[in-house]
């Protein structure tokens, strides 16, 4: 039906449309009480599939009543300061702002006739996050979907870089604590099934430059060709910042690409305070950022970035990406940027990673708990330790059950995580309304859960 076109005869419709919708979510932001609901996958699939997607509704308010029931009450609030897992960080106004205006007006950022000054505006942010790394008057890059299509992209051009005919006698080094979007960037470029080495990390968690430069030693011996080292500015899992200097010291000796992930500490280059953490990145042949990390950016919104756009290859603005059709995701943060300013970006993102620090000192000190490594970011990485002495699987299985158990309650959403073999929960703090006292009640409640499964049904053959 044509009056649901969006033009010039339906700007009221689309007002009010968009209203009721707003308003929905402006409910359930005010109305949310806890960061889970606990709701099955199950039981919402089941919601889902009985849908007749060939029966419209013909009515949006109706269609918006079964959205919330099918969405939005169910969706996890990364807004609430007990959403304690992965990398996902609450988003800021400017930025949704923006989302509606990107969606609406539609530009396609392929050619500069189809988006006029949407293609500007994504140079000029390409250009500032370029000075911010500090990688010099050559550096160009593109905003992209995602952290993992970043790596690919600059892989790509590792590889291309290289000259090697060969892709069997490629490599690429990633510290073990490294993005998992390496390995399936490997495959996607067609190298061999041995084309990534994974260097070993150090007990916070960095890659060792000592087993990087032996293993770029052998590469060179057993005449392999070293395509890239990825380095990592923020680990997923623990937060940490490989030794950057070093790593470009070891690539310009081995005359490798270096590729630095910093989806998660981009944030990083906005702060006052921390930025000597990125010491090193600016000698980086690409770089990932994430604004949808650490920006407090809605997804997605991310860029690859390129110390040299001749060595790089990156040809005009259309040719840049993989995909010739591309949304104006960069409106997000320039709109941020133009609203609020980097200063504040930075020291939210400052504030989140003080908060780790206070945990990780609160962790250190109580004897329940075997907390990993002193955070770089805002990554803790912990787990419950029983008094009494239990086989190492029943521990396992007990902060596994926390887990479950605290998300099942809707009470606080936490995330796991693997140090060796042994299963350990994660908090990843991205949100400033996080407390001290948000992280205590989280970490009573899980060893709360914990006790309750050891002293259970299961005491007599887990202990």
């Amino acid at each position: 039906m044509r009056s649901h076109l969006l033009n010039d005869t339906t700007a009221e419709r689309y007002r009010s449309s968009v209203t009721e919708g707003v308003e929905r979510v402006a409910a359930r932001l005010a109305t949310t009480p806890r960061p889970s609901t606990g709701l099955t996958a199950a039981e919402l699939a089941r919601r889902v599939e009985a849908v007749d997607l060939d029966a419209p509704l013909h009515d949006t308010i109706a269609a918006l009543d079964e959205l919330d029931e099918l969405y939005l009450r169910d969706a996890i609030p990364f807004h609430h300061p007990r959403h304690l897992a992965r990398l996902n960080c609450p988003v800021v106004i400017p930025a949704v702002l923006a989302e509606a205006v990107v969606s609406a007006v539609s530009s396609s950022l392929g050619t500069r006739d189809q988006s006029a000054g949407g293609t500007l505006i994504e140079r000029r942010l390409i250009d500032w996050t370029c000075e911010r790394l500090g990688l010099g008057p050559a550096a160009d890059g593109v905003f992209t979907g995602g952290g993992a299509q970043s790596h690919l992209h600059a892989l790509l051009l590792a590889r291309e870089e290289t000259k090697e005919q060969d892709p069997a006698r490629l490599r690429v080094f990633v510290s073990e604590a490294g993005h998992v979007g390496v390995q399936q960037a490997a495959r996607l470029l067609g190298l061999g099934e041995d084309a990534v080495v994974v260097i070993p990390t150090d007990r916070n968690k960095r890659m060792q430059t000592v087993a990087l430069a032996r293993e770029l030693e052998r590469c060179r011996r057993d005449d392999r060709s070293p395509m890239a080292v990825v380095a990592t500015a923020g680990t997923a899992d623990f937060g940490s910042i490989d030794p950057l200097p070093e790593i470009a010291e070891l690539c310009a000796r081995y005359r490798t690409w270096l590729h630095v992930d910093a989806a998660y500490g981009c944030g990083l280059l906005a702060s006052r305070r921390n930025r000597h953490l990125l010491d090193g990145i600016e000698r980086a042949d690409s770089v990932t950022v994430d604004y949808d990390k650490s920006f407090f950016q809605p997804v997605s919104s991310s860029a690859v970035l390129v110390r040299d756009r001749v060595r790089g290859r990156l040809p005009d603005q259309a040719g840049k990406s993989p995909g010739t059709t591309r949304r104006l995701d960069a409106l997000k943060l320039w709109m941020t940027l133009r609203v609020m300013g980097a200063d504040a970006i930075g020291d939210l993102f400052d504030e989140v990673c003080d908060t780790a620090t206070k945990g990780w000192r609160m962790l250190a000190a109580d004897p329940r708990f075997d907390v990993v490594a002193e955070p770089q970011l805002s990554t803790l990485v912990f787990r419950y330790i029983p008094t009494a002495i239990c086989a190492p699987f029943a521990i396992d299985r007990a902060n596994l059950y926390a887990r479950k158990a605290l998300f099942a309650s809707g009470d606080a959403v936490v995330a796991g995580a693997k140090v060796g073999d042994r299963q350990y929960l994660r908090f990843t703090l991205l949100n400033p309304e996080t407390t001290t006292a948000d992280i205590t009640a989280v970490l009573d409640l899980i060893a709360g859960h914990a006790e309750r499964y050891l002293g259970g049904e299961t005491l007599d053959r887990a202990c």
